[in-house]
């Protein structure tokens, strides 16, 4: 299964790649807009290309930061528990989480089958709606892959 977890890991860390990018991408644009403010020419749909992006930002850096586990985990009574019990609490805990980033993974597909089949776009920009969703629920999924690696991490006595 280390090819399972190398997978997952170089996948997590090329959606941290284009995180970046899109997370530059704002930077620049909300920069330039700003500037062509001031001289009365704003970039038009500035506004829904930012939101789009965003999405793309905060779903593909969530696997990696959780592969580093680089989210905020209160452990205050679980680090007082045994190592073995303190596995099984692990597991439990990926295993929910698992399930439920699937669902949600499989529920943002439906809503962006939905986006595709009513055709539904920006209104400034005129741009489809559907890709942006299916990124986001691909961002889900490769969560819910990256905790299955804790697990497989856990019981090979590898995780932290």
């Amino acid at each position: 299964m280390e090819w399972f977890s190398a997978s997952v890991f170089k996948l997590n860390k090329l959606m941290q790649v284009v995180s970046g990018v899109a997370l530059s991408f704002i930077v620049l644009l909300t920069t330039a807009d700003v500037i062509m403010r001031a001289f009365g020419q704003p970039i038009i749909g500035t506004y829904e290309i930012v939101a789009m992006c965003g999405g793309i930002v905060i779903g593909f850096i969530a696997p990696i930061t959780a592969w580093m586990r680089g989210h905020v985990y209160v452990d205050l009574l679980v680090k007082r528990f045994s190592p073995a019990l303190q596995n099984l609490v692990n597991v439990i805990t990926r295993c929910v989480a698992i399930v439920l980033f699937t669902m949600v993974s499989l529920n943002v597909v439906k809503i962006g089958n939905n986006f595709r089949a009513a055709g539904e776009i920006s209104s400034s920009l005129q741009l489809p709606l559907y890709p942006v969703a299916y990124a986001v629920a691909l961002s889900f999924f490769m969560l819910a892959l990256t905790l299955g690696c804790d697990i497989l991490k856990i019981r090979a006595h590898t995780y932290e």
